[in-house]
């Protein structure tokens, strides 16, 4: 099968996509592109995986820049292909020929690019990572290479919707004791159980941040599996892991 991969005119004229499960090697729980070296698939079909999906990206396997993602808000500046992972969320580069990456099974996988200036970011966006405001330091990363915030178009790739995104009376009084406005987020669920817009979230900080040009390509994980790996399915399915979907933007 070939592979599946969803990109926008919004990215263009860099190489990027946001991979679907679809067209790797695979198999069991894992079936599809699974990327994620921190799974316990075997070893030998993410390998194979991640060598499809740079090859995709016209890089080899070893220009696929990818951090140990920790949902913080710490953004890493790529002029080399990584030794070593560091730990963090995002990433940007102005260096032609790596691949930045994440990996995401329900949180937001986010491109960005500065088609003027030649400079791409990735980020790793789960509600703790935006709230702690991951997409805001990459967008000064990406300043910090040259990239006008004015020029930066950023798109949010396939993840969880509102409609199954249900959570606890804590989670919402975490955003609510950041700014009492965040309550347009959620929406009510059953109980004191709410539902909260992930994707709209991000939606509002990159714009709040001065990127005009966001958008999200409006594919939900959770509803998905043929095409998507979710880690709330699989804990709601009693699976025993999850694959990871991987996104990525190169110069």
């Amino acid at each position: 099968m070939t592979l599946e991969i969803l990109t926008s005119d919004a990215l263009s004229p860099f190489a990027h996509g946001f991979f679907t499960r679809r067209g790797g090697a695979s198999s069991g729980i894992f079936q599809g592109l699974n990327c994620g070296p921190g799974s316990s698939d075997q070893s030998e079909a993410v390998a194979i995986n991640r060598e499809r999906a740079a090859h995709a990206l016209g890089v080899e396997s070893a220009a696929l820049a990818g951090v140990r993602q920790v949902h913080s808000a710490d953004v890493v500046t790529v002029t080399a292909p990584f030794t070593e992972q560091p730990r963090a969320d995002a990433l940007v580069t102005a260096t032609p020929g790596i691949a930045l990456t994440v990996l995401t099974a329900d949180c937001q996988p986010v491109l960005f690019a500065d088609a003027q200036a030649k400079v791409v970011g990735a980020a790793h966006a789960g509600w703790r990572g935006a709230l702690s405001g991951v997409l805001e330091a990459t967008i000064d990363a990406m300043e910090a290479l040259g990239a006008r915030r004015a020029k930066i178009r950023a798109v949010i790739g396939p993840t969880i919707s509102q409609r199954a995104y249900e959570v606890g009376p804590e989670f919402l009084d975490a955003f609510l004791a950041e700014d009492p406005g965040y309550a347009r987020f959620f929406a009510g669920g059953n109980g004191d159980r709410t539902h909260f817009d992930l994707p709209g979230f991000g939606l509002h900080r990159l714009r709040t941040y001065g990127v005009d040009e966001a958008e999200w390509t409006r594919h939900c994980t959770y509803i998905d599996p043929e095409r998507f790996y979710s880690y709330r399915r699989s804990v709601h399915r009693h699976e025993a892991d999850y694959g990871r979907l991987i996104s990525g933007i190169r110069i």
